[in-house]
Order: structure tokens, then sequence, then C-alpha cells
């Protein structure tokens, strides 16, 4: 885990997420409101049946851009504390492989944080897809 700032973790491993740290990690108490979003890696996309997934990153690019990400996010909303953490390497199907979460004072913070993070998460963080598809084929899936 890399401690950022007091209250925000960001993290791209190889290892398996976990969510009950996220959880552990976002727990304060002053906060009344804690939201977790887990993405995992489904069986199918619109090509068909899916096997697992591939993620690449820049590690290096990769954690600064969480942690712009993580301070953006404290900078619009009153957070307690915030997690951005994301998978690399191989994923088989029901694996998590990206955890946000945030706690705030109230729930409409956590809420409104913790979308504003995936969707910024998905849009600025270089980290790539590539879906491996049950028939053999491998395609790389961008914006996803």
């Amino acid at each position: 885990m890399v401690l950022v700032r007091e209250g925000l973790s960001v993290r791209v491993t190889t290892d398996p997420l976990d969510p009950a740290e996220a959880v552990a990690a976002v727990a304060d108490e002053g906060a009344g409101g804690t939201c977790l979003f887990l993405g995992t890696v489904r069986d199918h996309s619109e090509e068909g049946p899916v096997t697992g997934l591939t993620y690449e990153s820049w590690d290096e690019l990769a954690l600064a851009r969480l942690r712009e990400l993580g301070e953006e996010l404290f900078a619009r909303w009153p957070l307690r504390r915030a997690v951005l953490w994301h998978r690399s390497g191989e994923l088989g199907v029901g694996e998590i492989s990206v955890i946000v979460a945030c706690s705030a004072a109230h729930r409409a913070e956590a809420f409104e944080a913790c979308r504003h993070g995936i969707e910024r998460l998905k849009q600025d963080v270089p980290i790539w897809k590539k879906e491996h598809l049950a028939h053999g084929e491998s395609r790389w899936v961008m914006g996803a």
C-alpha cells in the first residue's frame, strides 16, 4: 500500500485486492458514510464469452495519476479517507480488478466521490485491459 497523504491510499499490484482491507483503510470515526466500488472480471463482453483479462500498466505514471485523482477527490468533497487500488497482470473471471472506496461525514459525499473516482480512474490512469475470449482470440479494449 502506498499512503500518499493522511487518509489516501493508492496501489497498482499483481496481488489480489481485498475489499475488507479497503473498508478498513477508509474506516474513520468521523465518517457517517462509506462507499465501496468493486470492479470485477465478468464472463462476457460485446465480443462473446470471456475467460479472463490481462491488465498492463505504466506503474510509475499510474501511481502518479492515482495520487492526483486522490487529491482531486479530497479537494472536491469533504472526505475522511479514500482508496484507489488497481490490479495488473492476469485475472480470471470473478476476480476483483479495481477498488475505489471513500468515507465522508455524510453518505452523499461518499457516493459522489466514489463514482467520480472510478470514472476518472478509467479515463485518466494508464492501465490497459486485454480480453481473452473463449474462442481463443485476445483483444485490447480501449477506454474500459
